[in-house]
């Protein structure tokens, strides 16, 4: 059973002999982010393939808000290697949910939430902390919160 981490390093060295910079480099970054996540803090461990998983979502999240940066900034050929950096890594990433699948799991949260007495936009924490186990890293925080903020309107 290989951890997410030794498949990244065999990709890496895949795309190495391959040269593709492209791949190359971005599977360096982040594997360079998770030796750091390894080492800091007070004794070095090795991550879970979960937290490996956190490190990569938040590698694809920095290359997200760096293209709109970038594009904002009329820097269009940055954004495009920004943007093509994060696909390489989302498809280490489990599939995302729907926005349908999304929709219904918050539906079923609010429900929950509604039945311990939780109700409207006060409800907001109790929603999340019904929800967010659920769906995992199925989809990014600020979408989930954005559909509960939705429902609970």
């Amino acid at each position: 059973m290989t951890t997410l981490k030794a498949k990244l390093h065999d990709d890496l060295t895949a795309a190495i002999k391959a040269r593709d910079e492209l791949r190359s480099a971005t599977l360096r970054l982040t594997l360079s982010a998770i030796g750091y996540e390894e080492t800091a803090g007070k004794t070095a461990r090795e991550l879970s393939d979960d937290e490996v998983l956190k490190v990569i979502t938040r590698e694809v999240k920095k290359r997200r808000e760096a293209a709109d940066a970038f594009e904002k900034g009329g820097r269009a050929d940055s954004a495009e290697r920004e943007r093509a950096e994060g696909e390489v890594l989302a498809a280490y990433l489990p599939a995302q949910l729907s926005d349908e699948e999304l929709t219904a799991l918050v539906a079923e949260a609010v429900a929950e939430a509604k039945a311990g007495g939780a109700e409207g936009p006060k409800a907001m924490g109790a929603v999340m902390k019904i929800v967010k186990p659920k769906v995992g890293n199925r989809a990014e925080g600020g979408r989930v919160s954005a559909e509960v903020k939705r429902q609970l309107a």
